[in-house]
């Protein structure tokens, strides 16, 4: 081809674009490694990240096979308004790490930079940079770390010239020595006065995977993690690396009032090593119209980001209007880029119920879509009080609704009352889950001076007591409302301790499972001593969906969990268990088996628990890629007196990551992760975030659809099912693709909270009156 290099894995380019026109060719050829349908997906985006032109360039049809397949090609244009970075986004269908093809690109715009960015790996992040063989010499240009680093070539073939490094001024700085296993590395000292220009790397026409410390892999130390930025020629670069995220968010759709002066937050980024000062400035696509930047400079400590407001009357005559916020550093003034605001009038669409599911498209999720702004905490999912109110992990601690007013409470600060072993460290919370009991007190599992730490609150979450949960520490699961259960006394809670990882099996290990019922004395809480519960327990998966591990009724407290199993041993699944504890008599009773979740030692399999309003008790047993198994005990508030035979919860399911509550009506709901194919990639699978309910005496219905992938491929939503005390239905999600070029692109999270009002009936995106 008449393009080079051509390089291996997903990820994309960012250009920096002067106005007038950019042209991008892209092409591809499949390696043909193995039998799966390999098409590029192409995404064309401007510095506001609006999508400005999408291609693809099909699977080339050939078998599998040793040899390159033929050229396909695919170009994409834009005329540029005005100076700003672009980017290219380049994805794979059925091939995330990018490893069944190999790609490349040449443009009109002289500026620019590749990012390297495969999908997701359960593994420490690394992103090789993979050189095809196209006849050509190459020439991989990178921003060495000043410290010292290492340099790790492979696939090469042992011929002459070496492959060379320069320095930032052209000088050679090594030539590398080639072993017959085709491998070559070199270590470079430390050089705190390293210029902040690109070295090259220089290599034959030859394959080559290549690995550098501080580029294609990351210690906490470097400057620049997780972002493997790179070019063929270092006349391209430009300083992408200390600008990354400069303003955010890129783009913004706000409804408002005409003639109402109203405020929106851009946040203003230092990604540099160095104290710097950046200009903002407005420009618009079309006529004036009232917009405000009060400040137009602001200055910025290294890694720091300052909030800085944009002030706008929507006129009173139009519909829609636009304008850009510019962001140009001091000390870079060639680098300049732009975020746009619009204002539309009108109610969004995110206020009315929605015709589901939620179609994320590239860059354009709930906001650019539906209006949707909220101005209620977003970090995590909400748990509601005895009174309703509602409460939202923010930071390390929480926020909650006092005199209409959302008020955020800082655990350390507000924890006015501990025991000498914990006096010296921060308390510091635990995990995103609040609990509460009959009194309208507040619970919370935290850490301190490295020991599990149980948190009370009697006044609403203002202060709290901190009391040692005693024993070695783990992760803590406490019991939280699920609908029919709301403790009379504090809420126990369950201790997973890890004693032993699996080495040949990444999802087997074993726990310690351990159950606390904390019980009221004379105004204080007594911890009291753990209570076994099973030496073999194979943990909890809780970043998704978080199951709930203990329901209880009065004296009964009765707490679910999967085991791990001999691998040698044939059984179809996780074993889920369920065993109840009596508070009044101090007994811990025979646990039951409830069912097996597929596949067996996978640590995915976690089980929900929770009951219903007659006190019987409802158990999804957790899967990986498959039907969730349902049982409920035959008799209320009792796991010892037999169960439903478990059936599975539909047909041919792909579910994971089990999001479980149990209506006022005894309707069970469920919200998990449901693979799909077909549209919108009819080329792959894709995730969805789904929904089923059970009304009694019924079975379970067929899935409804949320929320549907923007990208194909890998996803997860981390999402979290809670619901009130009037039986509404609240699903926080943040959807989470696979590919790092996206989600490195977008700084924070993109996390949304869904509500139904109707259990199940209808979904809406939650606005500031439905928490009141």
């Amino acid at each position: 081809p008449d393009i080079h290099p051509l390089f291996g894995g997903c990820g994309g380019v960012y250009f920096l674009a002067e106005p007038g026109e950019l042209v991008v060719e892209v092409v591809k050829r499949d390696r043909n490694r193995r039998a799966t349908t390999a098409e590029l997906r192409a995404i064309l985006v401007g510095p506001d990240r609006q999508v400005l032109q999408e291609a693809s360039i099909p699977d080339d049809g050939q078998p599998v096979g040793k040899e390159l397949g033929p050229v396909g090609r695919a170009t994409l244009s834009t005329t540029v308004p005005r100076k700003g970075v672009y980017a290219l986004n380049i994805t794979v269908s059925r091939d995330r790490y990018g490893q069944n093809m190999v790609w490349g690109f040449r443009s009109n715009c002289p500026r620019y930079l590749i990012e390297t960015a495969r999908g997701h790996k359960d593994a420490r992040h690394q992103e090789p940079i993979f050189l095809a063989d196209t006849g050509q010499p190459h020439n991989v240009c990178f921003l060495p770390r000043r410290g010292a680093f290492k340099m790790d070539l492979s696939g090469l073939s042992k011929q002459e010239p070496k492959p060379q490094v320069f320095d930032g001024a052209g000088a050679l700085v090594a030539a590398l020595d080639v072993g017959k296993d085709g491998k070559a590395s070199h270590e470079f000292p430390a050089d705190a006065t390293r210029s902040a220009l690109p070295w090259r790397l220089h290599l034959p026409a030859q394959w080559a995977t290549i690995n550098i410390d501080g580029v294609t892999r990351w210690e906490k130390s470097d400057a620049y993690q997780n972002l493997c930025y790179w070019s063929p020629d270092a006349a391209s670069w430009f300083p992408l690396l200390e600008n990354r995220w400069l303003l955010t968010p890129y783009r913004r759709t706000i409804h408002a009032s005409r003639g109402h002066e109203e405020e929106t937050l851009y946040r203003v980024h230092n990604n540099g090593s160095r104290e710097r000062e950046v200009q903002l400035a407005l420009e618009f696509p079309g006529e004036r119209w009232p917009v405000q930047l009060p400040q137009d400079r602001v200055t910025l400590a290294p890694g720091k980001a300052v909030m800085v407001p944009v002030r706008f009357t929507m006129p009173a005559e139009g519909e829609a209007r636009s304008c850009h916020i510019r962001a140009t550093p001091m000390d870079e003034p060639g680098f300049s880029t732009y975020s746009t605001l619009t204002i539309k009038t009108g109610r969004p669409r995110a206020k009315r119920p929605l015709d589901m599911p939620i179609m994320l498209r590239a860059y354009e999720h709930e906001n650019e879509q539906f209006g949707y702004l909220p101005d209620y905490p977003l970090e995590s999912q909400m748990y509601f009080g005895a009174n309703n109110l509602p409460y939202v992990r923010t930071g390390n601690g929480f926020s909650t609704l006092r005199d209409d007013a959302w008020a955020r409470t800082e655990l350390e600060a507000a924890t006015t009352s501990r025991p000498d072993s914990l006096r010296g460290g921060t308390v510091s919370m635990r995990h995103t889950k609040i609990a509460f009991d009959r009194d309208g007190d507040v619970y919370v599992m935290a850490s301190c001076a490295g020991k599990g730490t149980y948190l009370h609150s009697t006044d609403g979450g203002k202060t709290f007591t901190a009391y040692e949960v005693p024993g070695a520490n783990g992760t803590m699961d406490i019991e939280q409302f699920s609908g029919h259960n709301t403790p009379d006394g504090p809420p126990p809670f369950v201790r997973f301790r890890r004693t032993k990882r699996d080495p040949k099996l990444r999802w087997r290990s074993l726990n310690d499972l351990e159950l606390f019922v904390p019980r009221k004395v004379d105004g204080r809480i007594e911890v009291g001593q753990p209570i076994l519960i099973s030496r073999v327990c194979i943990g909890l998966s809780a970043h998704s969906g978080i199951p709930s591990s203990v329901v209880s009724r009065g004296s009964k407290v009765h707490v679910a969990w999967g085991e791990a199993t001999d691998p040698a041993e044939k059984v179809p699944g996780v074993p889920t268990y369920v065993v109840t504890y009596d508070r009044e008599t101090g007994t811990l009773g025979e646990p039951a088996l409830i069912g097996y979740g597929p596949p067996a030692n996978d640590v995915h399999n976690s089980p929900s628990i929770t009951m219903d309003s007659d006190g019987r008790l409802h158990v999804l047993v957790g899967t990986h890629g498959r039907p969730f198994q349902y049982a409920s005990s035959l008799e209320p508030n009792d796991a010892q007196s037999g169960w439903t035979e478990p059936v599975p919860a539909g047909k041919k399911l792909n579910q994971t990551y089990i999001g479980f509550v149990c209506g006022k009506d005894n309707t069970l709901h469920v919200v998990f992760r449901l693979w799909r194919s077909g549209e919108p990639f009819p080329a792959s699978t894709h995730a969805t975030l789904a929904y089923q309910r059970k009304r009694p005496g019924q079975p379970w219905e067929p899935p409804k659809v949320l929320v549907t992938a923007a990208f194909s491929e890998y996803s997860v939503f981390y999402h979290r099912l809670t619901i009130d005390r009037m039986g509404r239905l609240f699903l926080s999600y943040d959807y989470w693709s696979t590919h790092w070029f996206y989600r490195n692109d977008h700084f924070g999270k993109r996390r949304a909270v869904l509500m139904s009002p109707d259990g199940g009936d209808t979904w809406k995106l939650a606005d500031a009156t439905d928490l009141k």
